[in-house]
């Protein structure tokens, strides 16, 4: 399993990929974690889910 969330890993940092701004108005580019660990919690789930 950890192989497949090492392969994804690049793909799912993109899609959690955020930019937040500063009180200056400065941008800042940042993973949202919450959002990274969702979508390998579900990558998990499907990859081990049976029918």
């Amino acid at each position: 399993m950890g192989l497949v969330l090492l392969h994804y890993d690049g793909y799912i940092n993109k899609l959690c990929t955020r930019t937040l701004y500063d009180a200056n108005g400065q941008p800042h580019v940042c993973i949202n974690e919450y959002m990274k660990r969702r979508l390998q919690i579900k990558l998990i789930h499907t990859i081990t889910a049976t029918d």
